[in-house]
């Protein structure tokens, strides 16, 4: 039986953002819903303390996320799963299970939407067994209502290992021409910010190689498009160095960000794998397979 699609709340204060984000949340997983036009911080904090029974999680533009009401946010249990719209400026915005997207780039809303679930529910376990000597800089520990939001996700999208159960229909290879051509431009776009900024400020680079594999994992993109669209890059670049009398040869340094996306995307699957099973079950003890969609 189909899931019922989650609802995705809109805080945007650029409004032709608004149709751009509902173009590319997916129908059969999401319900994007608008929730007006929002001018500031404090807005954001009013919309979402009369909508958090309805909310799952959200797309909010970065601009109206400031210190104020980051610090609002947390202190009244208003943590969602979410996509932070605006500049790679490798910051914390909204919370650190948080995933950034340029405006540029909302071709890949869905699939960091998608990304932003499980990122959230896995810190919501952490913070229900904390450990000595834990990082300081968590998650605000949940409150009650954000508890009934993790709960209530867990039991919609099922347990762990669902998490991770991506839509074929989504996968590039099954996309219409058109939509793959989209997808493949904007994930260049996406690695080309990862290159700029990859010895200069490596906390933004971090999420562009996030936003990159967060695509790259539910959209199964091939790893040879990848390395394709890693090499490519770095031809333009050798191109246009050459072309304007400068050195080049330091563009082979940059192969340890294709390392760096490949280790990640890595580290992705081997999430999506379910619990290992014994294979050698005891004396008459039957065994079980796991069911990969359902996990822990």
């Amino acid at each position: 039986m189909a899931r019922p699609a989650l609802t995705i709340a809109l805080l945007l204060k650029t409004r032709d953002l608004v149709e751009i984000c509902c173009q590319w949340l997916p129908v059969n997983r999401y319900s994007p819903v608008d929730l007006g036009a929002v001018e500031s911080g404090q807005g954001v904090v009013e919309l979402l303390s009369r909508q958090r029974e309805a909310v799952d999680a959200v797309v909010i533009e970065q601009c109206l996320l400031d210190d104020k009401t980051r610090e609002a946010l947390g202190s009244e249990g208003l943590l969602f799963p979410a996509v932070v719209v605006g500049e790679l400026m490798g910051r914390v915005d909204y919370h650190p299970e948080e995933v950034h997207l340029p405006g540029d780039q909302l071709e890949q809303l869905g699939y960091n939407v998608d990304a932003s679930i499980p990122r959230f529910l896995r810190q919501g376990q952490k913070d229900a067994r904390p450990e000595d000597g834990a990082e300081q800089n968590a998650m605000p520990s949940m409150d009650g209502s954000a508890w009934k939001l993790s709960s209530r996700l867990q039991e919609r999208l099922g347990y762990l290992g669902v998490f991770y159960k991506r839509d074929p229909s989504r996968f590039l290879a099954n996309l219409p021409p058109d939509e793959q051509r989209d997808l493949v431009q904007s994930l260049q776009r996406t690695y080309r910010d990862l290159l700029i900024s990859y010895f200069r400020d490596p906390a933004a680079a971090n999420q562009a190689l996030e936003s990159f594999v967060n695509t790259a994992f539910f959209g199964d993109l091939p790893i040879t498009r990848a390395v394709e669209i890693h090499m490519n890059l770095i031809d333009d670049f050798w191109k246009q160095l050459r072309l304007e009398g400068h050195k080049n040869d330091f563009l082979q340094d940059y192969r340890l960000a294709l390392l760096d996306v490949m280790a990640h995307l890595c580290e992705m699957y081997r999430r999506s794998i379910p619990a290992e099973v014994s294979l050698t079950p005891a004396a008459g003890e039957r065994r079980v397979l796991t069911d990969p969609e359902v996990a822990p």
